[in-house]
């Protein structure tokens, strides 16, 4: 059967090589490419797909799906990347359908591999919840415990394929040499100050294979608001009171609530009581057996003082305030919080930084930190400095990275941070028992 699959250079790659690459019941003519830029216009390349594909898959913009239905004869459309409205996944089924395609949703169980060792899932409702600090919370347990802990990083293989099919990364300088972009740095960085190991890429049996020569257990540190690609021992899952209802409204967001262990409710101590209590509710209503948690987002700036009454550009985490759809961030609410004046970047953006306000308009006065490639890190620089010639004192930065390392900044800078902060019962380590209970025998 003659196969679309659609995704974003992640979920899409792993379902294919799961479930299709070996199958003769299926050839998968294309993929098609949505939220990511360049990803358009390349080919999953024959030494991933396998003897079954010698000149690999060609991966074509998704704008194009009906022309690649008829084109190919396509008879089947999977659907394989995440964060999207239930409304929109339904359009597209619609498209495929009205195009003459069958169009599904594989089961989230369906891709997941087995680890020989216990697994923590971390996951969550929507991109921007606080995946990355609860995973960093969750690591320092594990490793507090004793146990040696390898992080494996939900995919983001936007350079060379062949070269990225499985990656390790143990410094900063193996970040540099393996070519990270931004969006990859922001999520591994963080780990490997820690002094963590974290994996990725893009065959994930692999991956995986690796991973456990090295660990007692693995943490899966999710992307966007994706479902895990390892059966976890416990999921652990992510949920914004900022976005109450949307919880059950994206996919797979919805997906990973009803197949939680434990739900954190997030970001309590700057939500509106009524919004944490709307999203408690409706997260028993869809999954009644999990274990609820709550936690802070702590806010830490590493120099407050230097942003008090100042003309202030804030930059922030690219994905969560794009298709994550969230108006502010870390830098945002510190600036803010200051007293300082937030500077529009709308008008000193230039490049591909321009195009991404086009299509996110309800951006507002911050400024993505987008870099999934040299292109957009020379927009993004070039933003940077002609928003510093017209006022801008000083620069808040609210990525996870250290982005002076990357972009020479001309104005003085600050680091603004989350940090999560368990409040009450149940405690971190009630959530991480049944691995913490596994583990206990046989920590090195």
């Amino acid at each position: 059967m003659k196969t679309v699959i659609l995704g974003a250079a992640g979920r899409d790659f792993h379902n294919f090589n799961v479930l299709y690459r070996d199958d003769p019941a299926y050839e998968v003519v294309a993929f098609t490419a949505q939220q990511i830029p360049h990803i358009a216009g390349r080919r999953y390349p024959s030494e991933l797909a396998g003897a079954r594909y010698p000149a690999g898959i060609p991966i074509h913009e998704e704008d194009r799906l009906e022309e690649l239905i008829l084109e190919y004869g396509v008879r089947l459309c999977v659907m394989a990347y995440s964060d999207i409205a239930h409304e929109e996944v339904m359009h597209l089924a619609s498209r495929a359908n009205a195009a003459g395609a069958d169009f599904v949703m594989i089961a989230a169980r369906r891709t997941m591999l087995r680890a020989s060792v216990p697994v923590v899932a971390v996951c969550a409702a929507r991109t921007g919840a606080g995946k990355s600090q609860t995973s960093r919370a969750v690591v320092r347990r594990l490793r507090e415990a004793g146990l040696r802990v390898a992080v494996v990083r939900h995919p983001m293989p936007y350079g060379d394929l062949v070269a990225q099919r499985v990656q390790r990364f143990a410094t900063r300088e193996d970040l540099i040499r393996q070519q990270a972009t931004i969006e990859e740095r922001e999520e591994y960085e963080p780990h490997l100050d820690a002094g963590s190991i974290v994996f990725a890429g893009v065959d994930y049996a692999a991956i995986l294979e690796e991973a456990e020569r090295e660990a007692d257990v693995i943490v899966w540190d999710g992307g966007n608001n994706d479902t895990a690609f390892i059966e976890p021992t416990v999921t652990l899952v992510v949920v914004d009171p900022h976005r109450a209802g949307h919880e059950s409204r994206y996919y797979p967001g919805e997906t990973n609530v009803r197949l939680a262990d434990v739900i954190l409710i997030n970001k309590v101590d700057t939500a509106e009581r009524t919004a944490v209590e709307q999203i408690e509710r409706n997260v028993r209503a869809l999954n009644p057996t999990a274990m609820i948690m709550k936690s802070a987002s702590r806010i830490r700036v590493d120099d407050p003082e230097l942003l008090i009454g100042k003309q202030v550009l804030a930059i922030e985490d690219g994905p969560t305030v794009t298709h994550g759809g969230m108006t502010y961030g870390a830098a945002t609410i510190a600036a803010l919080r200051s007293g300082a004046t937030l500077v529009d970047p709308r008008p000193f953006a230039v490049g591909e930084l321009a195009e991404t306000f086009a299509k996110y308009p309800k951006l507002g006065r911050l400024l993505p930190a987008m870099g999934y490639g040299d292109r957009q890190i020379r927009d993004l620089h070039e933003t940077i400095a002609r928003a510093a010639e017209q006022g801008v004192e000083v620069i808040a930065i609210g990525t996870p990275i250290d982005l002076a390392q990357l972009i020479e900044l001309p104005r003085p800078y600050v680091r603004v941070r989350y940090t999560l902060e368990v409040l009450g019962q149940p405690t971190l380590d009630d959530a991480l028992a049944p691995v913490l209970r596994v583990t206990a025998g046989s920590t090195p």
